[in-house]
């Protein structure tokens, strides 16, 4: 499987801090670029138990009969908000982005200077949708450990936690870090993000709003533990074969 890279979530803060549809560049730049590709068949690894028992529990298993997913991407802070959508077909490897600026369509195959920020944006966006898929697809990449009683840091709540480190070689962000809040059903409540694995986190956001797309769950409300901030989609659709 290609060396995937780990979303910077702390670009979301960044872009929910001061911009807005109308600065969208300045967003695009400033987002990390990995490789949301799921491995094939022939290169696939070791999944730790948990980290598996979580996508089940979104539906990972639904994951080849999808032929098509559309979204909107949205992130509101006070009055400022952003948006963007997409189409993609992972068989095809095809993605069309409309945004308030253009329409771009490409194969993921096939990035150049005239799509990268359109991949870009993509990569990053869809990793907050689909993110517990990433447990199971990037799982050659980052170290993981399982703690059965820990303090969800929002809700103040005794859930589980999975905390994976991404390895610190290769990568445009080596060496972050992810701690994911779950209780029994393995359905992620909250998550934290650590920049290099710092002791303090970059970004908590919840995990709300739950609905089931052909199987699937996807999580389309995200709030952070303080501010007016929310990261949310709309328009999702999953088209099966």
């Amino acid at each position: 499987m290609t060396r995937t890279i780990l979303i910077l979530a702390f670009t979301v803060l960044f872009i929910a801090c001061g911009t807005n549809t109308k600065n969208e560049n300045k967003y695009e730049d400033n987002v990390e670029v990995r490789d949301p590709e799921p491995p094939t068949d022939e290169n696939k690894t070791e999944i730790d138990g948990t980290a598996q028992a979580i996508a089940k529990a979104n539906g990972i298993q639904k994951w080849n009969a999808v032929k098509e997913i559309q979204f909107t991407f949205n992130v509101d802070k006070d009055t400022t908000h952003f948006e963007r959508s997409w189409v993609w077909k992972p068989k095809e490897k095809m993605v069309t982005l409309t945004s308030q600026q253009d329409t771009i369509t490409y194969n993921r195959t096939k990035i150049d200077s005239t799509n990268i920020k359109a991949d870009q944006g993509f990569i990053n966006d869809k990793y907050w949708l689909l993110a517990p898929f990433n447990l199971v697809w990037d799982a050659e990449s980052f170290t993981s450990e399982h703690t059965l009683k820990a303090t969800a840091p929002i809700s103040n709540t005794e859930m589980q936690k999975f905390t994976i480190v991404y390895k610190n070689e290769g990568g445009y962000t080596p060496g972050d870090a992810y701690d994911f809040y779950f209780q029994g059903d393995f359905i992620i409540k909250e998550w934290v993000f650590r920049k290099e694995n710092a002791a303090e986190p970059s970004l908590i956001t919840s995990w709300e709003d739950y609905e089931n797309f052909e199987g699937i769950k996807i999580a389309k409300t995200h709030k952070r533990n303080e501010g007016d901030w929310k990261l949310h989609f709309t328009n999702i659709k999953v088209i099966t074969e």
